[in-house]
């Protein structure tokens, strides 16, 4: 009579060793995934988007460039405010089609000997300025040193001010959150562009030791990232009132530990990768607002180059010159684009809810 009874006990103990070698072969299939941190897989994700990894290979080149820039002029092109006209007709402006040709004896435009590529050559691979003979190669990799030093510059500065005072409205809560919200909301009604061109427009010669371009690019940055930093705050403050809830936090608060060290030590580490992901979508409009302002003549004085500079003179040459606008239009749009992918592609890898 006791033999059947261990009849269902053997079978359940079959059915649970089952149960065991399908999970240790699943744990094999899958190896240590559950044991990866959120960077590993983060890392992972990323690498499995080839645009953002395409991307970002871009901004690195772009950032390469911009550092580089006097090695690649001195290589591939000619320095940035050296005039060539000698490679430019007199009387319309206009690169010529080969210099070497004399010029008409009955003072005619040599028509025919007009470049509708801008003086594209090996010594000049982007072609020259209309009127100037500049070499563009040159002036659009320099230009890449101002647009990308006001962005991060401008966006290191909004991400100091808007981190700080969004984890403190964030955790003290009460009159503290509100006053810094209402600030919030000043500031994200303020006519930033319309104060930068006034601003701009209107500062001395020089202030504080600095001067020309110096003291202008420390004024963008300055307008930049002190009246952007609502954006990122908002981020912040909304991911501090969370975090302050969380156990370790009433754990280093019950242990005595100031709110400096719960602030900075315990929560602000858990903010590092929204900030980051903020900051590489950061960039791309801050590099926007610079090419603007220097396409409305506030911007970097010349002849230091500047892609909006760039394309603020090539608007009257467009018909003749397309070239011209081309060349400055398509380096924003790269730079802006690849910081854009980049971003969402960090955005993408970053977030709990993305499957691997």
């Amino acid at each position: 009579m006791s033999a059947p009874s261990h009849a269902p006990d053997s079978a359940e103990q079959a059915e649970q060793n089952d149960a065991v070698n399908v999970a240790a072969q699943a744990h094999e299939v899958r190896g240590d995934s559950d044991n990866r941190s959120l960077r590993q897989i983060a890392w992972q994700r990323l690498r499995k988007d080839k645009v953002a990894m395409i991307s970002g290979v871009v901004v690195v080149l772009l950032i390469l460039a911009a550092v580089l820039a006097p090695l690649l002029a001195k290589w591939f092109g000619h320095p940035p405010t050296q005039f060539h006209q000698d490679l430019i007709e007199p009387n319309t402006g206009f690169p010529l089609r080969d210099p070497s040709l004399p010029p008409p004896t009955d003072g005619s435009i040599p028509s025919d000997n007009l470049d509708p590529w801008g003086g594209i050559s090996s010594d000049h691979l982007l072609g020259v300025e209309p009127k100037t003979g500049r070499d563009l190669f040159s002036r659009i990799v320099y230009g890449a040193q101002i647009s990308l030093l006001v962005a991060f510059l401008s966006t290191l500065l909004c991400v100091f001010i808007g981190t700080v005072l969004g984890i403190i409205a964030g955790y003290k809560g009460g009159w503290v959150d509100t006053l810094i919200s209402r600030a919030m909301d000043v500031f994200l009604a303020f006519p930033l562009m319309l104060f930068a061109i006034a601003l701009v427009g209107v500062i001395p010669d020089g202030v504080l030791g600095l001067s020309g371009n110096g003291l202008r690019i420390g004024v963008i940055v300055f307008i930049i990232g002190f009246f952007n930093w609502p954006y990122i705050a908002r981020i912040v403050r909304g991911q501090t009132l969370s975090l302050r809830e969380r156990e370790f936090v009433e754990a280093a608060r019950s242990l005595g530990a100031s709110n400096r060290h719960i602030l900075f030590k315990e929560i602000l580490p858990n903010l590092v990768t929204p900030i980051i992901v903020y900051s590489t979508l950061l960039i791309p409009t801050n590099i926007l607002f610079e090419a603007a302002l220097s396409f409305l003549g506030v911007g970097i004085n010349p002849p230091t180059p500047s892609w909006g500079k760039m394309l603020s003179d090539a608007v009257p040459l467009y018909e003749n010159a397309p070239y011209f606008v081309i060349f400055p239009g398509l380096a924003i749009f790269i730079t802006v684009l690849a910081f854009n992918l980049f971003g969402d592609g960090l955005r993408d890898a970053f977030d709990p809810k993305t499957s691997d």
